[in-house]
């Protein structure tokens, strides 16, 4: 026997539908990639949404065709998702941190036939386009007035491209099920692969992110989403703010920690979501000038580990603090440490140790970790496992690789990551399966010796990789970026890792560098230090 409820397809235009009607006023601040600060509303999104959508159907964009997006979190990238995926197309996020190859790669194997991009990346697109044979189109998101003179095919200001229709049009309604977003994985060890959200997935996980051990985000909240759009949905901030109703504040392109600073406090921000390095920069900014902030009271910090001197920073000053885990194949949250009651009422330094992990699962995503001939282990917080994932917000297939079998035979998602989960069902990522240091047939966490590392004073950043050792097998190796104007040595900074952590734990060596190479998605790139350091033998081989 089924239900008798009403068939309502869950569609991402009923979320923009939605904050139009009942949040029609509620403001969407941008600031532009042109300088100043823009203002617009949710109905105005809407309604200019439904042109995007018009304009597309009249250039003959239909159900399927991919609309590649390469810009930065502003109002018009935002109505521009929601008119993609209106017309039944599929927006496809391209990450401008990536090499001018590996765009090209990317939009020829989604095979895009439209891109709009902002003008910072009017340049870049010029020095690939050749390589982009499946472009018909190139709308520069701005107007008549700030429209370069450019060589891109078929180029046209946004404003003028929307001005031709009059927006007297109807969404296009299909099976809930149908394709609308399009990310691909930052492709560090072979070609990236596309992860293909549909709607369904994507009102689920907007859904999913407001719940209030989430990210908790509601209509009394103005949300700072600095976590980029092309970084697999912005952490759903896309849809989840618009579908909450909350005030919506856009950074553009300018991430640095005073501008930051400056929209936290100008538009009264009460909750913003960005990676680490992000927070890094407002940190220095606030040291270095004595700015406080006044009305931001919540965080989500995710995209790589946490560092526990970064959570308690905030929460010593009111800031509470979501450490958060998730990926591109989920969509991407996964788990978020919010504090369960039997927890409630720890002391700040009690709360550390369980914020410090990646957190529960929050509803609709099932996890477990296993060994490597798939047996469950146990939530013990102490056996390490790979950390498998299943949910209706989980790639099943990478796109254009609908062959290759990525699930195990219970449908679990193998994500690539090493973990723990503890009784109370916190996990905590110990490594990626790949970096994680194998020393005399035990494991050793490289992200636990990196949080403990950046825990000292003169530390900015650190990583640690495993370096060849002729009796372990591998040792680690410590890499350390000085804050600026400090000179830490090796003795200090291993005097002060020594007795937190087990002495086996402890690295061989320590070398000081300028700088840390990052992957465009902002996580470190071992794979580039252990190329950099190929050569470097321990002083204990």
């Amino acid at each position: 026997m089924l239900g008798l409820m009403q068939d309502w397809p869950l569609l991402l235009h009923k979320i923009i539908d939605h904050a139009a009607l009942q949040y029609g006023g509620r403001e969407v601040v941008t600031r532009s990639v042109e300088g100043p600060i823009h203002r617009t509303n949710y109905s105005q999104i809407r309604d200019r949404s439904l042109r995007v959508a018009q304009r597309l159907a009249k250039d003959g964009v239909k159900l399927g065709d991919r609309v590649a997006t390469l810009a930065w979190n502003t109002w018009r990238h935002l109505e521009a998702w929601y008119g993609i995926a209106g017309v039944g197309a599929v927006y496809h996020t391209v990450n401008p941190r990536l090499f001018p190859e590996q765009i090209a790669w990317i939009v020829n194997h989604a095979q895009d036939r439209v891109m709009l991009l902002d003008l910072t990346f009017v340049q870049l697109m010029e020095s690939v386009q050749d390589k982009t044979p499946s472009i018909e189109r190139f709308v520069v998101l701005t107007d008549k007035a700030h429209m370069p003179q450019t060589k891109l095919r078929n180029a046209i200001a946004y404003e003028d491209w929307i001005a031709e229709v009059d927006g007297k049009f109807e969404w296009v309604e299909f099976d809930e099920n149908t394709a609308a977003g399009l990310c691909y994985t930052s492709g560090t060890t072979g070609d990236p692969k596309g992860v293909l959200y549909s709607h369904r997935s994507n009102v689920l996980h907007a859904l999913q992110a407001c719940m209030k051990d989430t990210l908790s985000v509601s209509a009394q909240d103005s949300v700072l989403p600095i976590v980029p759009m092309f970084h697999a949905n912005a952490w759903s901030l896309a849809f989840s703010v618009p579908l909450a109703g909350a005030k919506m504040v856009m950074p553009g392109a300018r991430l640095d920690g005073a501008s930051v600073y400056e929209l936290l406090e100008a538009e009264k921000v009460t909750f913003s979501a960005a990676v680490p390095t992000v927070w890094l920069m407002l940190m220095q900014h606030m040291q270095t000038t004595g700015a406080k902030l006044t009305t931001l009271n919540r965080v989500a910090i995710g995209g790589s580990a946490c560092p526990p001197s970064m959570i308690e920073y905030f929460e010593e000053r009111g800031v509470t603090v979501y450490h958060a885990w998730g990926m591109t194949e989920m969509s991407p949250i996964g788990t978020v440490g919010a504090i369960k009651p039997q927890l409630a009422g720890l002391p700040l330094k009690d709360v550390l140790g369980v914020k410090s992990k990646q957190g529960h699962a929050i509803f609709a995503v099932e996890m477990k970790i296993t060994d490597d001939e798939g047996n469950r282990l146990p939530w013990d917080g102490h056996k390490f496992g790979r950390l498998m994932v299943k949910g209706p917000a989980i790639a099943r297939r990478y796109f254009k690789r609908e062959n290759e079998e990525i699930l195990d035979a219970e449908g679990y998602f193998d994500t690539g990551d090493v973990a723990t989960i503890d009784p109370n069902g916190y996990m905590q990522i110990t490594d990626r399966a790949k970096d994680v240091i194998k020393s005399g047939g035990e494991w050793i966490s490289s992200i636990d010796l990196e949080n403990l590392a950046v825990g000292h004073p003169d530390v900015a950043e650190a990583a640690v990789i495993g370096v060849v050792h002729p009796k372990w097998d591998e040792r680690p190796l410590l890499i350390i970026v000085p804050k600026e104007g400090k000179s830490p040595d090796r003795d200090g900074i291993l005097k002060f890792m020594d007795g937190k952590i087990a002495k086996w734990w402890m690295p061989d060596d320590v070398q000081f560098v300028t700088e840390i190479p990052h992957t465009a998605t902002g996580k470190i790139n071992k794979l580039k230090l252990r190329q950099d350091f190929s050569s470097y033998k321990l002083p204990t081989a």
